[in-house]
Formats: structure tokens, C-alpha cells, sequence
């Protein structure tokens, strides 16, 4: 079975299993985090299969774009725009990367402190 058969994301992307989406950008979706880690904890993924930042190829970098955009609208939405919120994306194992397709976390709506 093809790793993108498997992704929890792609199913999410082809409606298999059920999400909260707050935005759909065409070639982005943006959900919410079934285990939130702040009051708004958001997830937006490109719709196309890669696995990390490290997978991009040709003109992937075009998607990653638009999802970095399209997350400034999420945060916009969400009312964690004028306070500050955070944008993050985990590559690998040691990063804590937990599902291999690229995603970021939008978090805020509270005081998230240091990340370093």
C-alpha cells in the first residue's frame, strides 16, 4: 500500500476521515488539532503528499508559499492575529515529526513563551 494511501492527512484531503476544516485554499487545508496544545492549535497541510519541508521538489516551493500565506488568513480568522501566534513545522523523528506528510501547527490564543 502506497505511503499516501496510509496518511492520516490524505484521508483527511479525500474526506475518508472526518475533520474540523476552518479553511480550504484550494491546494491547502487547514483543520483543527484534535489534541490542541493552546486555546486555537490549527493544522494546514498542502493537499498534495510530502512528506516534510525536505521532500519539496520542482514547484512544491509554490504550494509552501501559498500554505504560509493561506496561514496568515487562518490566524486572521481565528482572532490570534493582532496578539501574536506561532507557525511550526517539525522534520523528523528528533523534531518530533509524528505524521509524515508536511504540515505546520498555527498555535495561539494564549502567551506560548520560548520555544529555544
Amino acid at each position: 500500500m502506497s505511503v499516501e494511501a496510509e496518511c492520516i492527512f490524505c484521508k483527511i484531503v479525500e474526506g475518508v476521515v472526518p475533520a474540523d476544516i476552518v479553511f480550504d485554499g484550494g491546494d491547502t487545508l487547514f483543520f483543527k488539532d484534535i489534541h490542541p496544545k493552546a486555546p486555537v492549535h490549527i493544522i494546514g497541510i498542502p493537499k498534495k503528499h510530502l512528506t516534510s519541508l525536505d521532500a519539496m521538489i520542482g514547484d512544491d516551493h509554490l504550494t509552501i508559499g501559498k500554505l504560509m500565506h493561506d496561514a496568515t488568513h487562518v490566524a486572521r480568522d481565528a482572532g490570534i492575529f493582532e496578539a501574536g501566534y506561532r507557525v511550526v513545522t517539525n522534520i523528523g523523528a528528533h523534531a518530533g515529526q509524528e505524521v509524515s506528510h508536511l504540515h505546520f501547527h498555527i498555535v495561539g490564543g494564549e502567551p506560548l513563551g520560548p520555544i529555544c
